[in-house]
């Protein structure tokens, strides 16, 4: 992430901004621009976010999005993947979903990119675990480990293929190898 140099300004007024492509998030005061996924980072996030919903969305269980601009508290944040569960799904009066996700997400996913900072990602992460999130991942492909973050216990890292990854008590449903995400990035030729 590059943290765009510009006059202090506040969360409202970040807010008040166009969105911006990568998108912008507010941390602390300060702006960083996402980096722009490439093809394994891309790859895993659609994957990822079809298989939770392909699990959890017709039960109406949980709804996975990717790059979905959440603010809560003092940060406005675009996890790679944020899920929510059915009852924290903001919805509108006539029953469609709403634009804005004024909360944390249940089940954040960070899929790290090579020119990513680690701490700012995780940061991110204990922030959301600090406002309710149930678990946050963090995906990274270049060194083939996934980190798992929950409250009250330690990070755990997976970094053996058929490791069953850790997943919050509504998506147990969801049963996923490391093998099987860093699989989606093979390609028959």
């Amino acid at each position: 992430m590059t943290q765009t140099l510009s006059k202090a300004i506040t969360l409202e007024e970040f807010l008040q901004q166009s969105e911006t492509k990568p998108p912008q998030e507010y941390i602390d005061g300060n702006i960083y621009t996402k980096p722009m996924p490439q093809g394994q980072h891309s790859r895993i996030q659609l994957k990822l976010a079809n298989a939770i919903n392909t699990v959890t969305e017709d039960t109406e269980i949980a709804m996975a999005f990717p790059e979905l601009r959440c603010t809560f508290t003092d940060k406005s944040i675009v996890p790679d993947v944020a899920v929510f569960t059915w009852e924290h799904l903001p919805v509108n009066d006539d029953g469609t979903i709403s634009n804005q996700f004024l909360l944390p997400p249940d089940w954040i996913i960070e899929i790290l990119s090579p020119e990513q900072s680690m701490s700012l990602v995780t940061k991110k992460i204990v922030h959301c675990l600090t406002n309710g999130t149930q678990l946050g991942w963090l995906i990274d492909p270049n060194q083939k480990i996934i980190f798992t973050y929950a409250n009250n216990s330690h990070p755990l890292y997976f970094d053996v293929e058929n490791e069953v990854i850790p997943v919050p008590d509504f998506a147990q449903e969801l049963k996923l190898t490391l093998g099987d995400i860093f699989g989606w990035l093979k390609v028959k030729i």
